[in-house]
């Protein structure tokens, strides 16, 4: 059984590109729109990984990040930041929140899903 993917993406076009790549690659999917759906989710379905944007309206994928790390959420449990930040210092802040990688959008649906996988791997 692939594992579950909690995505936490208040934007609908990307939330499909990546549901969809996602699915495709026969991952479980959960979707959240904003950070506070996304910690309800994250804490009653356990997903394997969880995709976060940063840039949230609620709260930022930093808080999200941070919240996650130290509330409960299994150790094993992989945190990538998916976000259009790109200065020097934002993947850096992104690890220091509790991300456990960070990838830039926009995405390349020809490499995403190995991207993730990478980061994925690192951790195990």
């Amino acid at each position: 059984m692939m594992p579950t993917i909690l995505i936490i993406e208040d934007n609908q076009q990307n939330m499909y590109m990546l549901s969809y790549l996602l699915t495709q690659n026969n991952y479980n999917i959960i979707k959240a729109f904003n950070g506070l759906d996304g910690l309800k989710l994250a804490h009653e379905n356990n997903p394997e990984i969880i995709l976060i944007d940063i840039q949230l309206p609620d709260m930022d994928g930093y808080e999200i990040c941070n919240k996650l790390r130290h509330n409960g959420l299994p150790k094993n449990t992989t945190i990538i930041a998916v976000t259009s930040y790109a200065m020097g210092g934002d993947k850096e802040k992104a690890i220091e929140a509790g991300a456990d990688g960070y990838l830039e959008k926009p995405i390349n649906p020809e490499t995403f899903v190995g991207q993730m996988q990478s980061i994925i791997n690192a951790k195990l």
